[in-house]
């Protein structure tokens, strides 16, 4: 497997304003690296040849966790969360716990043998699933996540819309994520909503709750493509030139605590990547770990901040939850 870097930034850099945690309301955690897939834009090199994987004893801090924060969400991720031999029993003591869980899935997944009833256990424990689908063509899809992933995709929505995802009044909350082909910024995120509505109905009979527009961020895979390319200067140039400062306020770092395998913590998914964890309490001691969220929140710290933050910052906004909202 090529081996990647996880790119930080090579051009001069721009001092990104500086922003500090507010309690944690989610706990992002990412099972492992194992993938079905091994798409152009993951941020974390994730595919079929990766082993990382998260163990028992860190898997069994999760929920205590969450109850000694008071924190509302635990979002799954990976690589292919699902692939964690302890992902439905951790879905299900979440849920037991009062937690509203969000899977972050490929949709693939819910196709592999031996995953058949899947998406009947996310529809039973009432699991948000958000959704890979960079677009609502077979073409694109497939030319920046596999050859026939596009169908694959397609069969696991109809799949997911026969368990009531999607649908008004079930409850059941389909989120599909866009990503753009490259390096560009995504469009205006209600505008592409309508168009997905309208194009997977039209051809597919297909239903979802709505539609997160997320930047592709200039790291690990997707910053190394770029490199070869020579298109990575030109696309920090772009995030920096589009940066709205209003979308600090909504930037998810600010609430959320990213988990890695190893049950270290992070200001978010993209810092996991570049090796930035969160700042400790006291220079002495070694990096905050999941287990000290038992003893209180990072609440108040200054959150790690770089050039790749621009991404989130850029035009309408990204986050896990799609855009911010800025104009």
């Amino acid at each position: 497997m090529l081996k990647l870097t996880p790119t930080l930034p090579i051009a001069a850099p721009t001092k990104f304003p500086p922003i500090r945690r507010r309690a944690t309301q989610t706990l992002q955690v990412n099972l492992g690296y194992r993938c079905n897939q091994a798409c152009v834009h993951c941020h974390v090199n994730a595919g079929p040849s990766r082993t990382e994987m998260m163990d028992d004893e860190t898997i069994r801090l999760i929920v205590p966790v969450l109850r000694s924060l008071g924190a509302r969400t635990l979002d799954l991720t990976g690589g292919a969360p699902e692939l964690h031999p302890r992902f439905r029993g951790l879905v299900s003591e979440a849920v037991a716990a009062g937690v509203q869980v969000v899977d972050r899935c490929n949709l693939t997944i819910l196709t592999e043998p031996g995953f058949e009833d899947l998406a009947g256990f996310l529809a039973r424990e009432r699991v948000i699933v958000v959704a890979s689908l960079p677009c609502y063509t077979a073409e694109n899809v497939d030319r920046q996540r596999g050859k026939g992933v596009f169908g694959r995709s397609i069969e696991a929505l109809h799949l997911l819309n026969s368990l009531g995802y999607g649908k008004e009044g079930t409850g059941l909350r389909l989120s599909l994520v866009f990503n753009p082909q490259g390096s560009s910024l995504p469009p205006d995120q209600r505008k592409l909503e309508a168009q997905y509505r309208h194009e997977l109905a039209e051809h597919f009979d297909i239903v979802f709750t709505d539609l997160l527009t997320i930047t592709n961020m200039p790291i690990q895979r997707f910053g190394d493509t770029l490199r070869r390319e020579g298109r990575y200067e030109p696309y920090m140039d772009l995030l920096r030139a589009k940066f709205e400062p209003t979308n600090l306020e909504s930037v998810m770092c600010r609430d959320l605590v990213s988990v890695d395998y190893r049950g270290l913590l992070y200001d978010c998914d993209f810092n996991q990547q570049l090796h930035l964890p969160v700042e400790p309490d006291d220079l002495d001691r070694p990096q905050p770990h999941l287990r000290d969220l038992l003893e209180g929140d990072v609440f108040g710290r200054a959150i790690r901040v770089d050039s790749h933050c621009f991404g989130c910052t850029a035009g309408q906004g990204s986050s896990c939850s799609g855009a911010l909202g800025a104009a």
